[in-house]
């Protein structure tokens, strides 16, 4: 499979022969939607708390007789109906990820690349670098390509010129290949991937 190359100014450079098995692969859409819940269940901290009943400070003490006052039975003042009292079945710090085997993580991120591929958002640049820091130039150069959002993916490290300048342009994500992610190629419209991406990803995912 062959696709076209460009440049960052949106010039030809060619052509790359990519690997079929990954960006022409059988786009499974469940697959996909697995891979996002795993991602996102992942990212959740799973910090929020209420104190339990053993944790509220205070005496354990009945306070007042069993029968004969009119008043519900207590056994301490600690009860979730109790001012200050515990909270009855609420949250505790815990994880909320979930597991998923390798091999289908794998064909979620290949179902992900051959979706932007057979809908033409596949970009494929011959590198991923800037002269300039500065965010307007860059804005310009990536106005030609005519997307609305997009993720681009390098290589194992991103120019820092590149980085800075893209830093501020709104719906724009910058990520090295080691980072490059189902959720991430998803939420954009546009995927870029520069030649050393491409290479860096179907190693991985033949490996």
């Amino acid at each position: 499979m062959k696709l076209a190359v460009k440049t960052i100014e949106g010039k030809d450079a060619g052509e790359m022969t990519v690997d079929g098995t990954i960006f022409d692969a059988n786009i499974r859409q469940d697959i996909v939607h697995q891979m996002i819940n795993y991602q996102l269940a992942n990212r959740r901290s799973g910090n929020a708390k209420v104190k339990q009943r053993h944790e509220i400070r205070g005496t354990g003490k009945k306070p007042h007789p069993q029968k004969g006052t009119g008043k519900a039975r207590a056994g301490d003042k600690k009860r979730n109906i109790d001012r200050g009292g515990a909270t009855v079945h609420g949250p505790i710090v815990r994880s909320h990820a979930i597991k998923l085997p390798k091999k289908i993580r794998q064909l979620a991120l290949r179902s992900a690349l051959s979706a932007k591929a057979a809908e033409g958002k596949l970009i494929i640049l011959d590198d991923a670098k800037a002269t300039s820091h500065k965010t307007k130039p860059m804005a310009e150069a990536l106005s030609k390509f005519g997307f609305n959002s997009a993720v681009i993916i390098g290589g194992e490290e991103i120019d820092p010129n590149f980085a800075r300048a893209t830093a501020n342009l709104p719906r724009i994500d910058v990520l090295p290949v080691q980072g490059a992610n189902v959720y991430d190629i998803i939420r954009r419209d546009t995927l870029i991937l520069t030649k050393e991406a491409v290479n860096g990803l179907t190693k991985k995912l033949k490996g």
